[in-house]
């Protein structure tokens, strides 16, 4: 157990490391270069592009990623699958439809453009991602059932997401602003929502390994946590609710950002073995290096142009389940 405890401390401070070796490259990263972080002591201009645009965008790219790990390690947890993400419960389709809707109601009145000016596309992501959860949980009747709670949110994803699509279809004229939600970007993350951002991953992380004891009952199986006499429906609910919040703000502030929360856990138990406590820290810690680091190779493989990160995150972390499946497969499959 202590060997354990060193390995993930050192896995930890090892991702923090790294983690803080991308934030100095990520502010070097644009079209000056390292030119604007030389001249930022004299000249106002560089200065304010270090501290008011690369700082908070690098910096607001591995606070959205945390929190993608950090709910991707609550959803393997509570499913007991290792290929849950933090879109299961319809958040990601719902935050989309969300978004399809605020861009739709531009310009179609005053008082709903007042009101989409005011809450915000964010805003409107945030509320369909929750709402979307709030219908899943409605079908599956509550927490009771796992398997129910599943095909639920699969079944809103994919009723919002053909929501979103004729939204899309009758106003043409969205199609790009939505295309640039869907394809996720952290070219428009400012100080104001590092600060949403980094508030809600505390509370989460928090709330999560608090609840860890439940994960790690729940990996022995139903009948095996509820003997240990645990009050299984309430701290299921407190999990989606977690997975929830964590996975509508990263999504609201980033848009879809693909993979990270599905290979951050892997990452982890491929590294160390551990319990869902200290799983929950780590995978949030490799969440966001991860798409710290993606955002970082966004900005750099066609600079001065930049890829949008969602792709990225979706290539590179398809071909490393690729490469593990063909793994697992060579050592006889999934366990």
């Amino acid at each position: 157990m202590k060997s354990e405890h060193r390995r993930a401390l050192a896995l930890g401070l090892a991702l923090l490391l790294l983690a803080a070796g991308v934030l100095v490259l990520g502010i070097g990263i644009g079209s000056t270069g390292f030119d604007s972080v030389l001249a930022a002591g004299q000249d106002p201009v560089a200065w304010l592009i270090v501290r008011d645009i690369r700082l908070p965008r690098t910096l607001g790219a591995w606070l959205a990623g945390a929190l993608l790990g950090l709910a991707g390690a609550v959803a393997q947890g509570l499913f007991r699958n290792p290929l849950a993400d933090p879109y299961l419960l319809g958040s990601a389709s719902g935050a989309s439809l969300g978004v399809a809707i605020a861009l739709t109601l531009f310009g179609v009145s005053p008082a709903s453009t007042e009101w989409v000016v005011r809450l915000g596309l964010t805003g409107a992501a945030f509320v369909g991602a929750v709402v979307a959860v709030l219908l899943t949980l409605l079908l599956a009747r509550g927490v009771q059932q796992t398997l129910r709670l599943l095909l639920a949110g699969v079944i809103v994803g994919v009723v919002l997401g053909a929501a979103k699509d004729l939204i899309a279809i009758t106003s043409a004229d969205i199609l790009q602003a939505l295309q640039g939600f869907i394809l996720g970007s952290t070219g428009l993350v400012g100080w104001s929502a590092c600060a949403v951002m980094g508030a809600l991953a505390a509370a989460c992380l928090l709330l999560a390994w608090m609840l860890a004891p439940v994960l790690d009952g729940l990996a022995l199986g139903e009948a095996t946590a509820s003997s240990l006499g645990l009050p299984l429906p309430a701290m299921r609910a407190a999990l989606v609710a977690v997975l929830a919040l964590a996975t509508g703000a990263a999504v609201a502030q980033t848009g879809l950002i693909a993979f990270v929360g599905l290979a951050a856990p892997h990452l982890v138990r491929s590294a160390v073995k551990t319990t869902h406590a200290r799983l929950i820290v780590l995978s949030a810690a490799m969440g966001g290096l991860l798409l710290m680091a993606a955002d970082l190779l966004a900005r750099w493989l066609v600079a001065p142009q930049e890829l949008p990160v969602g792709v990225l995150t979706a290539a590179l972390g398809g071909s490393y389940l690729l490469w593990l499946m063909h793994r697992r497969g060579a050592r006889g499959g999934w366990r």
